[in-house]
């Protein structure tokens, strides 16, 4: 189980740089070919999201007490963030201007965090 709460500790902290790439593509920083508009409700929950992941990889990483819940709850916090982008996406008002970028990093993302919180879930149920 200690490698598993490591394994995710340094997934959460590559999620995290993830999340900090999309707060500056949000906030109108061009990131080599990759450019986005500005949009700053995306950047607040980015920001948040950046957050609670390095929250999760602190307490896996440090191996603290708490790691294990930590990676729950950060997980499933980020994951909300994302499902809300994906509403965003999907419903907003540029909905049919919404580009492959934001689609396959939204897609992408939910996946990776759906998959870290089943494992911590799972985590939780046999130790």
């Amino acid at each position: 189980m200690d490698t598993l709460r490591r394994a995710l500790g340094g997934l959460s902290l590559t999620y995290a740089a993830v999340f900090f790439a999309a707060v500056l593509l949000h906030a109108g920083v061009e990131l080599g070919p990759l450019r986005q508009p500005v949009i700053i409700p995306a950047t607040i929950v980015e920001t948040l999201c950046c957050a609670a992941m390095l929250t999760g990889a602190y307490g896996a990483l440090a191996g603290r007490a708490w790691a294990w819940d930590g990676l729950i709850y950060t997980h499933a916090a980020a994951l909300a963030g994302v499902l809300m982008g994906i509403m965003a996406v999907g419903l907003g008002p540029g909905a049919a201007a919404a580009n492959t970028l934001l689609i396959w990093y939204h897609g992408t993302i939910a996946a990776f965090l759906a998959a870290g919180l089943a494992a911590a879930f799972y985590v939780s149920r046999v130790r």
